[in-house]
């Protein structure tokens, strides 16, 4: 398998995972021509991508799925409310194209498993994929590491998890009240303190790569973010590089190339 965050944060998502037969995105929340580019970057051609998943119809997730499924005849998956939530905001979709995600679907040699995740959406989702006897999760846009995320995750090879926000830069930073208390509640996000929490908690003696992302651009600094973690793993006895190896998603371009 094949794993690459094509672009990670804020601004916008998409993660491009691929197996012997099958190629798929998660999310499509860039321009079209700029989810084209990131792919054309890491070797890969829109027109071989299989299905696109989208995790919830906020517009960071959703911006350019319409465009390239219209384009290169992309089947979309997404659960009923999130189709009910993007439906007007993506444009016209051919019919064959609107694929409702329910426990999961196979593609071609890949399976694709959705899990709930919370998040204020009309019913958010996290993606387990699974090929050939390894597995890759996306859980980003968490307002709490919930018991139901950490069992899906825990026992993946790869896995892009949020660490959104510095909570003193959230705190003393320019949002409006409202809004920070949104990001900080249950159905907001992930901060890099609890991130690194959560990957404390699904340490198991299999090695994992986690790939940090969805950070905010106002409220956080990758070298803030990587840095909270790895003082946490650190402070836990982790060995990072054996136990866990860990890298971070870039906001504008391709990045964490990583093939399993």
């Amino acid at each position: 398998m094949i794993f690459s965050s094509l672009y990670s944060g804020s601004s916008g998502n998409s993660i491009f995972v691929s197996s012997e037969h099958s190629k798929v995105l998660i999310d499509a929340g860039m321009p079209g021509k700029s989810i084209e580019e990131a792919l054309k970057i890491i070797g890969e051609k829109p027109e071989g991508i299989d299905a696109i998943f989208i995790t919830h119809e906020h517009s960071d997730h959703i911006k350019g799925v319409g465009v390239l499924s219209r384009k290169y005849d992309i089947p979309i998956y997404a659960n009923e409310l999130t189709w009910k939530g993007m439906y007007k905001l993506i444009g016209n979709i051919k019919e064959h194209n609107m694929k409702f995600m329910n426990a999961g679907v196979s593609v071609n040699d890949m399976d694709v498993v959705n899990f709930d995740i919370p998040h204020d959406a009309a019913a958010p989702s996290g993606y387990s994929i699974i090929s050939g006897g390894k597995k890759v999760c996306v859980a980003t846009d968490l307002g709490y590491f919930s018991d139901n995320v950490k069992k899906n995750i825990i026992d993946a090879d790869v896995i892009l998890l949020e660490s959104n926000h510095d909570v003193e830069m959230l705190k003393f930073g320019p949002y409006p009240y409202v809004l920070k208390r949104r990001i900080l509640s249950d159905i907001g996000h992930l901060s890099n303190e609890a991130c690194g929490r959560a990957i404390i908690d699904i340490m198991t003696s299999k090695e994992k790569r986690i790939v940090l992302g969805h950070l905010s651009k106002t409220n956080n600094y990758p070298e803030l973010a990587h840095a909270t973690v790895i003082n946490i793993l650190n402070e836990n006895k982790v060995n990072i590089g054996k136990e866990i190896i860990l890298s971070m998603a870039d906001r504008s371009k391709p990045s964490s190339y990583i093939k399993l």
